[in-house]
């Protein structure tokens, strides 16, 4: 039954992650795209249900859909491509759409005319105005169905040109445009103007239905219903005697306390700092199921790009950090009430009944420091209700720290590195987890989607001026943290806390 929920969780989050990242981009219908990326998830399925779980995959059948499956998909998305609307059409900010396309290039008459301009040529003059030669020196501006690209030369530190002409350019035209600050593809900065999808005034009109405290409310409340029933079971009640006795589901409350303490801090962290840079966001909303973990997790929506990479950065790492600084203590405590039991054979990372620590140096140094003695070189831990909960933390925290797209960890990396290398940062991360895989087979749905998840995230306004060395050393420790949740703890921290 569990293989058969994973799939199903697997095949839902893969629908959503096409449909916002890909489905833009290509005629190709999202449900093929879909298909094309479960199934080798599908025939792994079905090898595990056919022929057993103790029967070992073969090989070739591990790999051979996964290459074949990922080169069609790039071909389903390369055949039914859209003409790209400009140079900023793959990262636009948040709200910015690209016209609709009706035909291919090739099939465009000749005589067709061109779609109008987002500026006429007053405009334009005022618009060159807007660049005083000794801050940035404007060469060209090219126009794209989507943006006014400004190019030229930097003359001072991009932070001041950018406040500058953003307040040149905001005299002009008002909320009209988006000011976004770039680097372009040979690292020379430019500035796009993109229409600005929503004025002030709408903004402030929208205030009001963006926060709903009482949806937030009941979801919580849900959320916390659901949370306990699962942690009752965790804890050794069947629904049978949950039936019989309803006073025994209080006994899941400390798992659904703790996991939804943990979950909801960390949304709440991305929340607060989103206010504090006045980015419109939503409240955290918990999503409950009455299964599984019995929840799938919470989430905020922002609803207005961020202003810089400091903003980006900050947004990113308040969730991970606000997260860790309520999973830590409840993981130490839940330790110190799980019973130490036998290594064997099934014991692994994502064991909850037999978790090996040594899977990971973090889980092998907070088991050390809550169990002591009582953990043998040879040990695994049946994990108390509430270390199940404070583990799930420390996955979801790993999770979100992975340096791809627009998770967390992608973000943090964008904002130190900028958009380019982000990239390729993530491209190797995915790389990386494939490899885990091989060795721990827990990793496979997880390296599978981050595989096809995107890769480049929105820029911010000014996506140009970089961190402070502050920053930069705290996103370095993020990254440490997450190699010491998923790496292997070396047989020398073995000797020595042993």
């Amino acid at each position: 039954m569990e293989p058969l929920l994973l799939l199903v969780l697997l095949g839902i989050f893969t629908y959503f992650i096409i449909k916002r990242s890909v489905a833009s981009l290509t005629r190709t219908p999202v449900w093929i795209l879909w298909l094309t990326i479960m199934t080798p998830a599908l025939i792994w399925s079905g090898w595990t249900l056919i022929v057993g779980e103790d029967q070992t995959i073969p090989l070739l059948l591990l790999i051979a859909p996964f290459v074949l499956c990922t080169l069609l998909y790039l071909w389903l998305i390369q055949r039914g491509r859209r003409e790209p609307g400009g140079e900023i059409g793959a990262s636009s900010t948040q709200g910015t759409t690209s016209q609709p396309q009706t035909a291919n290039s090739a099939d465009t008459p000749k005589n067709q005319k061109e779609s109008p301009r987002p500026i006429n040529k007053d405009e334009e003059a005022r618009l060159r105005n807007c660049f005083p030669w000794g801050i940035y020196y404007l060469q060209n501006v090219d126009y794209s169905a989507q943006a006014v690209l400004c190019r030229g030369k930097l003359r001072t530190n991009p932070e001041q040109a950018y406040e500058r002409i953003r307040e040149n350019i905001e005299q002009q035209f008002g909320d009209r445009f988006l000011v976004i600050f770039q680097e372009g593809l040979k690292g020379e900065p430019f500035f796009a103007l993109v229409p600005n999808p929503r004025s002030q005034s709408q903004n402030r009109a929208q205030n009001e239905q963006l926060r709903r405290p009482g949806l937030a409310l009941a979801l919580v409340l849900i959320t916390l219903l659901t949370t306990t029933l699962v942690g009752a079971e965790f804890a050794g009640v069947s629904p049978e005697q949950v039936q019989s006795n309803p006073a025994l589901i209080e006994q899941g409350l400390p798992y659904a306390v703790a996991l939804m303490g943990i979950l909801g801090v960390h949304e709440l962290s991305h929340y607060l700092s989103a206010l504090y840079y006045k980015i419109r966001a939503t409240l955290p909303y918990f999503i409950p199921v009455p299964f599984f973990l019995g929840t799938f997790g919470a989430f905020i929506q922002m609803r207005s790009p961020l202003p810089h990479r400091k903003a980006l950065f900050d947004v990113s790492i308040a969730g991970p950090l606000g997260g860790l600084i309520v999973t830590l203590p409840v993981l130490i405590w839940g330790l110190s009430m799980s019973e130490v039991v036998p290594l064997t054979e099934d014991s692994g990372l994502l064991n909850i009944e037999s978790l090996n620590p040594q899977s990971s140096l973090l889980m092998t140094v907070l088991s050390q420091l809550a169990l002591g003695s009582e953990l043998a070189p040879q040990g695994a831990i049946n994990l108390h209700p509430i270390a199940i909960a404070g583990y799930i933390g420390l996955v979801v925290t790993a999770l979100n720290l992975m340096p791809v797209g627009q998770l967390d960890g992608g973000h943090i990396v964008h904002a130190m590195y900028g958009q380019r290398t982000a990239a390729v940062v993530g491209q190797v991360a995915r790389l990386l987890m494939i490899v885990l895989a091989f060795s721990e087979r827990g990793f496979l749905i997880w390296a599978i989607i981050l595989f096809f998840m995107p890769i480049i995230d929105e820029p911010a306004l000014n996506d140009v001026t970089e961190l402070d060395d502050w920053r930069d050393l705290c996103g370095l420790l993020s990254l440490t943290l997450l190699a010491s949740i998923l790496v292997p703890a070396p047989e020398i921290v073995m000797q020595w806390l042993n």
